[in-house]
């Protein structure tokens, strides 16, 4: 095991192990050279003395490293340092398909047919490559925290052949395909079963061969029929129902054609699932039983299995007289020779031998082939001069209306390539646009302050505009999160939240989030603490309750006398309590009138604890900006605001890529007097219709703020999938 702090290739610095697989183990590192976080596989020590393993380990870095999809985990770089064999890959935050299915039992229809349909993509690329996965399963399918799902480890993947067998390199045997178990022939219909069966385990929780060896699993593949998924999912719809019967069927033949037809028909079920566009082809006639009449019955009891002496001499005498034929034949081919010139115009039959081509049709054939020759000849000299420029037949301008058309010369004479375009100073929205025009995908790497780039704009991208990168390729960029401030900002409050909400609170006031250790459950400690000044880009930990840290909730104190309150605190195990200073008439001078974390928070036994004391000194002290608050309706209703109410934002909002028409949770985060304030502007409603047309209210005198889109989950929390700078004028 690699420890923390190593650093591989003179290049990745190991943070921390994050996961272990059969050959090696994975750990997240950090590429100093461009400052991004990344994840690296490295090959187990037992294992880096067998050439074997050594060569498959480098044969997955291969396959994978010529795919780049969306739906594909990347590979940026393979090596060898002093004996440590490393894959660096894209790290992808999230969690296992496994993982899920194990948290909710079952999958939705919708949840599993878009993640059919994300996985089926990401293997249409790699079958275009020739490259087969071979281990499908869903331990190898990471849903990352933004809703994408991707393809990962091509451990026993190998470039499609002729001769591709499965010798010892076999998946997961709950996932196989019947040939693979059988030590046969592997291609990209493996691939389709192995989809098949996991696509089986999303809607029923189940795997639908299970056994105490894998030997008794492997015969269940080879012998059994599965049990049909609607026996254990009632309302499973009937077209989904068929397309997983289709692509386990147990015949090669009888499985989809290709990957590309899953999806047309998974894409068919979203809008049509209980249709019956699904067929699974017949049962070939040699598999049913057939009924043999007596008349054949008596031809098949009178046939002789060897010939007869008569027979034996008959085929004698028809082979010497085929003999004579052909010695008379060439004898008088030899005559026809000598006697060449004067007979120049003969009826070409008397020349014809048993192959029957005349002399004549040989000339016409070889006349023909080179005139096609000559024909092949001018196209290609024709095509490589109108490449150099040679031939030009009109204005340059023609050929140069748009960068657009340029780039996509370009990508036909280099393999399928485009130029990254330039994309600095541009909004997400803009980006977007314009990247999809080079069918390229954008997603953020991190944030940074930036003098020169406005908020909400890209500060750079990686790779840099100008670079040829392959169609579909992701391109990361920087977002600017406005000019640098030697202000600092009040660190929100986001205990007892879930880890999106939290996560997006954060980064909207300008802050980075960084997870203790899981993800799971909400907030119960947070390091610096809330209400901390900190400044832009300060990195908080949080610690969830699902990382195992000893939590207690907190309970009501409001109206306790300070001693009460700090007995109270200390006999449940809080030890850091801290004290802050208020007033309010409705309770007596030194008792507890707030207090933070809210009651009935779950937090963790060490985080830190505000009791604010009412006390009369702080009767005359100024009070804060209030808080602007804002409350439209989808239909575009007014929204109210403590403040004057002069400056809003009207602007529209376009649909996010991810958005599935779910309720929706709309978040104003704004800098008030050098602090952050977030204000939901509505939620739990659905938005039937975009653009959408913001009315909301800011605070007095802010110009800006960043709109922050979440749609609710299955579980009922909400995940942000977007996010829009938004623009408040004065009203006049």
């Amino acid at each position: 095991m690699i420890k923390e702090g190593y650093i591989i290739g003179e290049r990745y610095e190991v943070i921390s192990r994050i996961g272990s697989g059969g050959m090696a183990d994975v750990y997240k590192a950090k590429d100093l050279k461009l400052n991004r976080l990344v994840a690296v596989k490295v090959l187990k020590q037992e294992f880096r003395a067998d050439k074997k393993f050594i060569s498959k380990f480098r044969s997955e870095a291969q396959a994978a490293a010529g795919l780049s999809h969306p739906n594909i985990v990347n590979v940026f770089d393979v090596g060898n340092d002093d004996n440590i064999y490393f894959i660096v890959m894209e790290l992808v935050e999230g969690i296992t398909l496994k993982d899920y299915i194990t948290k909710k039992g079952k999958l939705s229809v919708k949840e599993a047919t878009s993640i059919a349909i994300q996985v089926s993509l990401g293997l249409e690329a790699a079958h275009a490559r020739n490259i087969i996965h071979r281990d499908i399963k869903p331990q190898n399918i990471i849903i990352s925290t933004d809703g994408k799902v991707k393809l990962s480890d091509f451990g026993i993947a190998r470039v499609a052949s002729s001769n591709t067998i499965s010798s010892n390199a076999m998946g997961s045997v709950h996932y196989s395909s019947p040939e693979q178990v059988r030590g046969g022939y592997s291609d990209a219909k493996s691939d389709i079963y192995s989809l098949g069966i996991t696509l089986y385990e999303m809607v029923t929780g189940r795997v639908p061969f299970d056994g105490e060896t894998t030997v008794a699993i492997a015969i269940k593949h080879l012998q059994e029929e599965m049990v049909p998924p609607s026996q254990y999912t009632p309302d499973l719809p009937r077209s989904l129902e068929q397309i997983i019967l289709k692509c386990t069927q147990k015949s090669v033949d009888r499985r989809y054609n290709n990957i590309s037809e899953v999806i047309e028909d998974l894409k068919h079920s979203l809008m049509d699932p209980n249709g019956n566009f699904v067929k699974l082809a017949p049962l070939s006639s040699h598999a049913r039983t057939v009924m043999i009449s007596e008349e054949d019955m008596d031809a098949i009891r009178s046939g002789r299995t060897t010939p007869t002496q008569d027979e034996r001499d008959r085929a004698e005498r028809e082979r010497r007289r085929r003999e004579e034929e052909r010695r008379a034949r060439y004898e008088e081919e030899d005559d026809d020779d000598e006697d060449e010139d004067d007979d120049e115009y003969e009826d070409d039959d008397e020349d014809d031998d048993d192959s029957g081509i005349s002399s004549k049709l040989e000339k016409a054939l070889m006349i023909g082939g080179f005139v096609i020759g000559a024909i092949v000849v001018c196209i290609l000299i024709y095509l490589i001069g109108q490449a150099a420029g040679f031939f030009s037949f009109g204005s340059s301008d023609k050929k140069n209306d748009s960068q657009i058309e340029e780039n996509i010369d370009d990508a036909d004479k280099d393999g399928e390539k485009v130029e990254v375009p330039k994309l600095v100073n541009m909004t997400i929205e803009e980006a977007q646009e314009e990247a999809q025009k080079y069918s390229l995908t954008l997603k953020q790497s991190s944030t940074a302050a930036s003098d020169t780039v406005a908020a909400g704009c890209i500060i750079s991208t990686d790779p840099s505009a100008g670079t040829k990168v392959e169609k579909n390729s992701t391109v990361q960029y920087v977002l600017s999160t406005g000019a640098a401030s030697a202000e600092t900002t009040e660190i929100p409050d986001v205990m007892g939240a879930d880890w999106d909400t939290a996560y997006s609170k954060l980064v909207g006031a300008g802050f980075t989030v960084k997870a203790a250790d899981e993800t799971d459950g909400t907030v119960v400690d947070m390091n610096p603490s809330a209400g901390t000044e900190a400044a832009p880009g300060t990195q908080i930990t949080l610690t969830m309750s699902g990382s195992g840290a000893e939590t207690e909730t907190i309970p009501n104190l409001i109206g306790q006398t300070k001693e009460d309150a700090v007995a109270s605190l200390e006999g449940r195990g809080f030890t850091n309590i801290e004290f802050a200073e208020g007033f309010d008439e409705s309770y007596n001078i030194g008792d507890v009138i707030a207090i933070s974390p809210a009651k009935g928070t779950e937090v963790s036994l060490t985080a830190t604890i505000t009791l604010t004391i009412n006390t009369e000194d702080a009767q005359d002290e100024p009070t804060a900006t209030p808080t602007p608050t804002a409350t439209p309706t989808p239909d575009g209703g007014e929204s109210t605001n403590t403040g004057s109410g002069s400056w809003k934002c009207t602007q529209p909002l376009g649909q996010p890529d991810d958005y599935t028409g779910g309720p929706v949770k709309l978040e104003l985060v704004q800098t008030v007097n050098g602090k952050s304030q977030t204000t939901t502007i509505f939620e739990g409603q659905t938005i039937d219709s975009f653009p959408y047309k913001l009315n909301v209210t800011g605070a007095d005198g802010v110009s800006e703020g960043t709109i922050i889109f979440s749609e609710m989950q299955d579980d009922g929390t909400y995940r942000p999938i977007a996010q829009y700078t938004a623009e408040f004028k004065q009203a006049e």
